[in-house]
């Protein structure tokens, strides 16, 4: 039983790690899933085409036929457009795209909704320890496409809307785990964050990217300066995750100036379209 699907990643609106709620946007950069199961295999084998761990994407298998009771084993692998541990929910993107492949092997891919999907990868992404908050808003937006915002003490899709910018995205030559951040002094700009979500749901994403921006920033001893340039030209720029990425939107001139300004940086930038689509399978858009 053979299933392919692929999911995009995402850039940040709001941080739920001070608040726990958060907004993120989708971006057409995808990780691609290859899952192949087979019942007589003892546990699920994953591979991938970046330096990470595999346990998130097995784990993804492992739950995912088990919500149809079956304890199959068998192989996965991914490939992926994302720079992995950079702040543009590379793990997100994976675990969809994994769950999605396996329902695709099982000829179950109508029988989840796309939400319900979703939270079957934020599960195995916090069993397997690659996220402080369950990371619900980042799951949501790479599974759904479009701009949301979620409540992750709940696991509550408050809204999503499709979302249309132009996109330059700065990724510095590092890269940073989310698990590894500095929790607390990310909640001490609780204050600041809960102002920058009410703005992301009054639907002023741009000014609330920005100030959810600084205050990481603040909080995690990152320069902001790449966020600062931007703003000469961008609607809002800021600190993408945990970082390292910062990502800018606005009109496409703008934004031009901005990947412009931001190739003097050492690094990579990168100018993906956002995406409405969201996770699917090769054979079919969800």
């Amino acid at each position: 039983m053979k299933g392919e699907a692929s999911a995009p990643g995402a850039a940040t609106v709001v941080n739920a790690i001070a608040t726990l709620k958060g907004s993120a946007f989708a971006v057409d950069l995808r990780t691609h899933a290859t899952v192949e199961l087979d019942e007589s295999a003892a546990g699920v084998d994953g591979t991938t085409d970046v330096d990470v761990d595999t346990t998130l994407i097995e784990t993804c298998v492992e739950k995912t036929a088990a919500r149809f009771g079956i304890e199959a084993g068998g192989t996965v692998e991914t490939t992926t457009e994302i720079p992995p541990e950079s702040g543009l929910k590379s793990s997100s993107a994976a675990a969809n795209a994994t769950v999605l492949a396996t329902l695709d092997a099982l000829g179950e891919t109508d029988t989840l909704e796309p939400l319900e999907t979703a939270l079957v990868g934020v599960e195995a992404a916090r069993d397997a320890g690659v996220t402080i908050t369950g990371a619900l808003d980042d799951a949501t937006a790479s599974a759904l496409g479009g701009v949301v915002l979620t409540d992750n003490s709940s696991d509550e899709l408050l809204h999503r809307e499709p979302f249309d910018r132009s996109v330059a995205v700065y990724v510095p030559d590092e890269r940073a785990p989310s698990a590894s951040t500095d929790v607390g002094r990310s909640k001490l700009v609780a204050p600041v964050v809960e102002r920058a979500f009410d703005m992301a749901r009054d639907g002023d994403y741009a000014d609330g990217m920005t100030t959810n921006g600084f205050a990481y920033c603040a909080a995690l001893r990152r320069d902001a300066s790449p966020a600062v340039d931007a703003l000469a030209h961008a609607e809002g720029a800021g600190l993408s995750g945990t970082g390292p990425s910062f990502a800018a939107i606005g009109d496409t001139e703008d934004i031009q100036e901005v990947a412009k300004d931001w190739k003097k940086l050492d690094g990579k930038v990168l100018r993906p379209e956002t995406d409405n689509r969201g996770a699917s399978t090769n054979s079919a858009k969800r």
